[in-house]
């Protein structure tokens, strides 16, 4: 029998003794055993902080990204093999493509999430503080990274994605990774390891992983660390109460299954669009990945009046569900991870009919295709009516892992808000509604008790990722019975395994430490124009007093002229009263535009590109005619910019700090202005 490896502190090794069996999820044959007996876990949480996480640490955002990247390429050209392994956990091809190219999909969109971070290994978060009267000192905000190992325990059901979305975050930041998924799916997380491993993309440290129990690891961790957990609430609760955890106060991240919910708002008539939407819904959370989704649709609220039209429309649906062996094309539904999931399926909807009544499916048989039902784990769907939601509360505190939803009346809005919360907490909710008023009422009442509400119409439902599918660049999570955390939520969820500091010092300090200009520095004046400097020439700093203009009548009522802004406070004398203007003030536009004849160099061709844009642009004082301004224009940061072939300008981007002010020296306007700079070479 084939045992599975582990891969640790740069080597793969097995476990020692027999190990636990895995099965095949369709057939039922025995395909490999895992074991992690005789593991030094100890070993591996030093190795990774003591070799993977200062190789990460000292590499920039960019250079991470570019990581993720490679790597995503690099997997997508085994995508063949990994579809193979799949298939043996039970998934269709569909649900593959969610877990396999899903999970890969991670990996580009935070190697794109890069770009919103400086070419540094930590950024500055947020706005910087002035903290006194002189401008001498002052505090900013940085996020570090942690020095330690990020430990993932995830569930069975994604035993790609699940893995992906969590390590594509966290390499980002700059920490490595442990990876413990379920045993029962590890041999398919197993071999995209190894394809990891074999690429040589990832610095040595940056992945360890685990196929078997996780022993004594959390006996081993360290305030540095982060812990993140993936499967049923109550495992993650005992996982959080460790010793080691609580000792140390190591931050832990859970995202627990959920009793998540989807309403048909009362302005849904039957034989509408958005009907068939909601019919078409509940049919694919019940059935993709067997309903073995924290985000499957587990609780039905509709009105009370259309209670039986619902039930047998949705019981139409899942009639015309094909189940059996996912190598056959015409199969649409795969089987459960393995016996004792459908097993415990089973017990868990046994519960539920203490307080509700099957309308829908089979316990104890299934008609498959191209496959034999006794020794597959497979499961018919299975409806259940609940009547009397509030009174039967089981649907709200038992949760089946499978094929299983439930269906329960309400009289109005309030009540279908009250069933939402019931749940105690959930990932995501869906409402299906064109009314604008409903879904506001809903997301307001039931949001609290949801990490993540979906509106559903017609509107959006051919391009709608639907209601179990989280997005990358959105937090997925939730309160209570979900666990608490979030994870993924682009840079929110890089920010889980980063520490944020708040930094104090004079302007020229900060700006040294940061990279970044900060007001009331001191700048660097040169008799270069900064617009005749490649990007590799300017400095932080960089900084150009211009001389200066006077503005005029003229001026305002010309700019009113050639831009048809006729707006009465540039143009109307007797407007004014009651106003905050004194006379026609002149257009805060014209004196950005009047800054930019200021500070721009018109020498002739040079290596400033373009104007890239304008960020954070405010104006701060009336100018009125006769006032006079000059410019303070200084190097803020800069941004490198990558090759995109061998064609492509080397250049980066350039962010200018531009301080308009009058003969007071009061800033009349400020803005950040990006310029893309060609690069010497």
């Amino acid at each position: 029998m084939n045992k599975l490896g582990n891969y640790v502190s740069g080597e793969w090794v097995t476990g020692d003794g027999d190990g636990q069996l895995l099965f095949n999820a369709v057939t039922g044959d025995p395909i490999a055993a895992a074991s992690t007996k005789g593991l030094d876990f100890k070993a591996m949480t030093d190795y990774a902080r003591r070799t993977g996480n200062p190789a990460l640490r000292r590499m920039t955002f960019h250079e991470r990204g570019r990581m993720l990247r490679a790597l995503a390429l690099h997997l997508q050209q085994h995508l063949p093999e990994f579809y193979d392994i799949s298939y043996k956990s039970g998934a269709t091809k569909a649900d593959s493509w969610v877990d396999i190219e899903g999970g890969i999909g991670n990996l580009f969109s935070y190697a794109s999430l890069r770009r919103r971070f400086p070419d540094q290994s930590f950024y500055v978060d947020g706005e910087s503080h002035n903290l006194s009267k002189q401008n001498s000192f002052m505090g900013t905000h940085l996020m570090v990274p942690k020095e330690g190992v990020a430990i993932h325990i995830n569930a069975f059901n994604f035993p790609v994605w699940g893995m992906l979305e969590k390590v594509a975050v966290n390499w980002l930041a700059g920490m490595p990774a442990i990876v413990k998924p379920a045993t029962i799916t590890s041999f398919l997380t197993e071999a995209v390891v190894r394809v990891i491993i074999d690429s040589g993309i990832l610095p040595d440290g940056a992945l360890q992983l685990i196929c078997g129990s996780a022993g004594d690891l959390l006996d081993h961790v360290h305030p540095q660390d982060v812990i993140s957990f993936t499967g049923s609430a109550s495992t993650g609760h005992q996982l959080k109460s460790h010793q080691a955890i609580q000792r140390e106060n190591v931050p832990f991240n859970m995202e627990a299954d959920s009793l998540n919910c989807i309403v048909l708002a009362p302005d849904v008539e039957k034989g509408s669009l958005e009907w068939d939407i909601f019919i078409k819904e509940i049919r694919k959370e019940m059935t993709a990945k067997a309903g073995q989704k924290c985000t499957a649709i587990r609780r039905i609220f509709v009105p009370e009046n259309r209670m039986e039209e619902v039930w047998m429309d949705v019981a139409g649906a899942l009639k015309q569900t094909t189940i059996g062996n996912p190598l056959n094309e015409k199969v649409r539904m795969g089987a459960l991870a393995g016996q004792q999931q459908r097993n415990e399926v089973r017990e868990q909807v046994s519960k539920l009919l203490a307080g509700s009544s099957l309308v829908y499916g089979s316990l104890d048989s299934v008609e498959v295709i191209d496959a034999d039902a006794r020794k597959g784990a497979f499961l018919s769907p299975l409806l259940l009516l609940n009547e009397r939601p509030f009174t039967h509360r089981e649907v709200h505190e038992v949760e089946a892992f499978g094929p299983v939803s439930t269906i329960m009346p309400y009289r109005n809005m309030d009540e279908a808000i009250e069933l939402s919360r019931m749940g105690k907490g959930s990932l995501c909710s869906s409402i299906v509604t064109k009314d604008h008023s409903t879904a506001r009422n809903y997301i307001l009442g039931a949001g609290p008790w949801h990490g993540r509400i979906l509106v559903l119409n017609n509107d959006c439902a051919r391009e709608s990722t639907g209601h179990g599918s989280p997005l990358p660049l959105l937090v997925h999570g939730g309160p209570g019975r979900a666990g608490g955390g979030e994870e993924m939520g682009g840079i929110r969820g890089v920010n889980h395994y980063m520490q944020r500091i708040a930094v104090q010092g004079s302007p020229d300090m900060i700006t040294g430490v940061t990279g970044v200009y900060q007001p009331y520095a001191k700048g660097n004046e040169d008799v270069i124009h900064p617009f005749r400097k490649h990007f590799e020439e300017i400095r932080i700093g960089d900084q150009l007093i211009t001389g200066n203009r006077t503005i005029t009548e003229a001026d305002i009522v010309n700019f009113a002229n050639l831009s048809w802004d006729h707006f009465y406070a540039h143009t109307d004398h007797t407007a004014l009263e009651g106003t905050l203007f004194e006379k026609p003030v002149a257009h805060g536009y014209f004196i950005l535009s009047a800054a930019a004849g200021l500070f721009v160099d018109g020498s002739g061709k040079g290596p400033v590109l373009l104007n890239y844009g304008i960020d954070e642009l405010r104006f701060l004082k009336p100018v009125y005619a006769g006032t006079t301004i000059k410019v303070r224009f200084t190097c803020k940061e800069k941004i490198e910019q990558e090759q995109k072939s061998d064609t492509d300008v080397p250049k980066g981007i350039v962010k200018w700090y531009v301080e308009v002010l009058d003969t007071d020296g009061d800033q009349v306007a400020v803005a950040t202005i990006l310029t893309m700079v060609r690069k010497k070479q």
